[in-house]
């Protein structure tokens, strides 16, 4: 480990670069979000720390780190350990535990925590719900492998308005399009209400992966197309209401010549408080070893989207075969023109660029 009185504290964001907590340890925050606590930030996300190849280990729980600038990084632990004896727990290493994402109730004074799980053997996608009364925890489940509205429940993103509490869940229907779903008031399930966004015929057209921002009162969304780990165009879409209608604007990274949002799936996106107009995307790299050659990463983007593979699913096998233990991070700002959101390419960036 290293010695983290020789660690020099960060004073920027730079993106792709490995980012290290603290101690010096790589960060443990995978398909991950922030939540802003009492003057404090939590970054939290999938530990990926012993998913290598052959490992058969695609998660070890969901980790927590805390900071008072966004640069620097204190490891809180595991808030949401594995569970290693129950191989039927959503929690179990070995089950398809992803992106973690958390909301605070004031009505129940909860931190309810949403997980999305593909099952091991099965290949389903469904969710879990844990509650705690920190953010740090300990989580207890309270709703475990619900498959909302009757389906199957891929990526997704929680939502809070900011002045009635009012939740929802934006979620990939598995294939077949977006889901926006009205969250009980306890925020641990869904109530049946709901509305359905960006239908596409087929991976890997079909989108996933949402993000969602709320800006000057329009309701905007970040997505993906469906190719696995390995990156594609990013898609923004606006709409006046949460249920939409939502229009597509188009693909926020427009300068990428290598049409991979700069080799990354965002997970989610942070408004800062206290700036005016600051919005992050957290992105994920989780193939940095594309960034080696852009021409690879075209040819792997071309070759997905290639009319003879429409429809491709990737396989469970493959995604074993990627090292998310070396995953790393891109955070950029958004920029924006009208009501179009976009991503610049930035090697450095601070905080104390935007009023």
């Amino acid at each position: 480990m290293p010695d983290a009185s020789t660690l020099s504290l960060r004073t920027s964001f730079r993106p792709g670069e490995t980012w290290t907590d603290t101690n010096g340890n790589r960060i443990q925050a995978h398909g991950g979000s922030i939540i802003h606590v009492d003057g404090v930030y939590y970054w939290y996300g999938e530990n990926k720390e012993h998913s290598t190849p052959g490992s058969g280990i695609w998660h070890w729980g969901v980790r927590c780190y805390s900071s008072t600038d966004l640069y620097n990084w204190e490891d809180r632990g595991l808030i949401i350990p594995p569970d290693e004896n129950d191989p039927t727990s959503p929690l179990h290493p070995e089950q398809f535990l992803d992106r973690p994402h958390i909301m605070y109730n004031s009505r129940t004074g909860k931190f309810v925590c949403w997980i999305k799980v593909m099952t091991k053997h099965q290949s389903e996608q469904r969710s879990t719900v844990l509650e705690a009364d920190s953010i740090l925890g300990p989580y207890t489940i309270v709703n475990s492998w619900l498959r909302p509205l009757g389906m199957h429940a891929g990526d997704f993103d929680l939502v809070q308005d900011p002045e009635d509490g009012k939740g929802y869940y934006y979620f990939g229907r598995v294939h077949f399009e977006m889901i926006c779903a009205d969250l009980t008031d306890d925020y641990t399930d869904v109530t049946g209400y709901y509305s359905t966004h960006f239908p596409r015929r087929q991976p890997p057209f079909v989108r996933e992966a949402p993000s969602y921002f709320r800006r000057d009162g329009r309701h905007y969304l970040i997505t993906s197309g469906t190719t696995g780990y390995y990156p594609n165009p990013s898609e923004v879409a606006v709409a006046d209401t949460y249920h939409g209608p939502f229009r597509v604007l188009g693909d926020p990274h427009p300068t990428d010549e290598s049409r991979t949002s700069f080799h990354t799936q965002i997970s989610s996106i942070f408004k800062v408080p206290g700036k005016k107009d600051l919005y992050i995307t957290l992105g994920d790299r989780w193939v940095p070893h594309y960034t080696d050659d852009s021409s690879r990463a075209l040819a792997a983007f071309e070759a997905h989207f290639a009319p003879e593979n429409e429809g491709h699913v990737t396989p469970i096998e493959e995604f074993a075969t990627i090292d998310t233990s070396q995953a790393d991070y891109v955070w950029l700002p958004i920029r924006f023109e009208g009501e179009m959101a976009y991503i610049d390419w930035r090697e450095e960036w601070s905080l104390d660029e935007f009023e």
